[in-house]
Parts: C-alpha cells; structure tokens; sequence
C-alpha cells in the first residue's frame, strides 16, 4: 500500500483512543490506494505519484506556512533524504502495481513489510533475532510467494512490484528509526519535499492532460494521503505501538472490499491463503517483540 507509518517518540496511554484513530487512518489509506488504482486506468503511475506528493506538499505549505522552512532543518539530511527516497519507491512501486494485480493482492504483498523491519533491524540496527522470529519472517515470505505463485501459469511479474515495495518501505522504517532526534514534522516535511520534486523532474515525460473530470479524484490522493498520515502520528502519540500493531492488518479487508466495489475483483482463494499466513507471521512476531519488551523492562 502506497502508505507513512511514522509513529511520535513519547506516546501516550490511551488505547482505544490510539486504536480508533488508526483504523481511521486505514480506511483512508486504503481509499487513497484505490483512488490511485482508478487513475491509473487512464494516467501514468508517475503522474499519479507526483500528484499524490504535490498534494502532500500543497497542504502542508498550508498547515505550517513560514514554518515550512525551518522544518526542513536537520542535523542528518543524509539520512532524511535516503528515508524521503525509500518512500518515494514504496509508493511508485505500490501505485504501478495496481495497474496490473488486483487492490487486494498488491496490499497483501506489501503487508510484509513488519517482518521486513524485523529482520532489517536485527542486520542493520544490531537488534536481536530469535529462532522463533526468523520461522515467523520465513513464513511471511512463504505466504508471499503463494500469491505470487512464480513458475505457475498464474503468474504475473507485476506482482514483483508490491514485495519490491515493501523493501524499500521496511528500509525506509529503519532510517527513521535513525532519524528520532528530528520531529514527526520534519520527516513528513522533507518526504513531501523529495517526492514532489524528484516526480517533477520526471513527470514532464510521461504527462497526459488531465480531464476535467477527474480533477477532483487527483485532488482526493492528496487529502487522503495527508489526512491518513495525520491520523497516524496522531494515534502513535496518544497510544502505544504495541498495541496499535495488530490493527493495521485491518487494511487488507478494506482492500478487498474496495477492490470488489469499485473494480469487481475479488482475491482467489491462493491469494487469501498467502495473506493469512502473512498476517498470522506478523501477528505472532509481533506477539514475541511484545513478550521481549515486558521482559526488558
């Protein structure tokens, strides 16, 4: 899913709080995908992508006005430009996606990307990696490649694009890890920034006059993108991450079911199979992360 899980550095305590914004932002994100889905019936992903950063980076020029500059401030641009870059690719690669492969299937392949971050951080950040946690990462891919079914007749290399995705997106998770000492504000600043320039260096090549008609659809990435990622920092600074984690599966069935009201595609039976794995992978990943947590402190 073309989606920013950025979580604020002190959350707080209130869970069901914290849980109801964060199924809020699920649902937007998941309309922003199948928005994006739509669009690229008649448009270039690339357009579809720069729109959805110039609208990202109109309304925040909005909400923080002079302040907009300052954000851009950070004593690791380095890093805050490889993370922008990392987003960057896990939208376009999700975003091409759905031009080929079904709403659901592309956002299965992508819900990966927690045991990404798990195994990422246990190479990159020194993080430690039981056994236990490794099966769950193994399985995860496993589930993976039984939606993508390589070697069968069913196979389409599109579906490459989504798990592409989602490790570009788990490496962009780590380095924010990296990046803690700036603000939630910062991050989201120069993701807008990088995108909505890099697309825009690209997007003259691949440009198809927009119909009035579809104005407004263009007009909603932006919102439901910058709306959604809102929720999202919002519900990580009012609850705790473990808590939240479990619901963020919830966007598979919101893809499903866009994905049959809007373009009459329902995922086979392979297809939920796969996603169940992946989501029992990460649910119970998640569960050990959470038993190690309490142990620790």
């Amino acid at each position: 899913m073309g989606r920013e899980r950025e979580g604020l550095r002190n959350p707080g305590n209130d869970q069901a709080t914290g849980i109801g914004l964060l199924l809020a932002a699920i649902i937007g994100f998941t309309m922003m995908d199948a928005t994006a889905k739509y669009l690229t019936e008649g448009y270039h992903p690339v357009q579809v992508v720069w729109a959805r950063f110039v609208g990202n980076l109109a309304i925040f020029a909005l909400i923080y006005r002079q302040r907009a500059f300052l954000l851009m401030r950070t004593r690791q641009p380095g890093l805050q430009f490889s993370r922008a870059l990392m987003q960057l690719g896990s939208v376009g690669l999700f975003f091409t996606s759905l031009q080929f492969i079904g709403l659901a299937e592309a956002t299965a392949i992508m819900d990966i990307n927690p045991v990404l971050i798990t195994l990422g951080a246990a190479l990159f950040l020194g993080e430690k990696i039981g056994p236990r946690r490794v099966a769950g990462i193994v399985a995860a891919l496993i589930g993976a490649m039984i939606i993508i079914r390589p070697g069968l007749g069913v196979f389409q290399p599109a579906a490459l694009l989504p798990l592409a995705g989602a490790f570009t997106y788990a490496a962009g998770a780590l380095l924010t890890r990296m990046v803690r000492a700036d603000s939630v504000a910062t991050s989201v600043m120069w993701s807008a920034v990088v995108g909505t320039v890099a697309t825009s260096l690209v997007v003259p090549f691949f440009w198809t006059p927009i119909a009035m008609s579809d104005l407004w659809l263009f007009a909603l990435l932006g919102c439901f993108g910058t709306l959604s990622q809102w929720l999202l920092v919002r519900a990580f600074s009012v609850a705790e991450a473990g808590a939240l984690a479990p619901f963020g599966y919830t966007g598979l069935i919101w893809a499903g079911f866009w994905g049959w009201l809007f373009f009459d595609q329902l995922p086979d039976l392979w297809t939920i199979i796969g996603a169940t794995i992946i989501v029992a992978a990460g649910l119970y990943i998640w569960s050990r992360e959470a038993r190690a947590a309490r142990k620790e402190e």
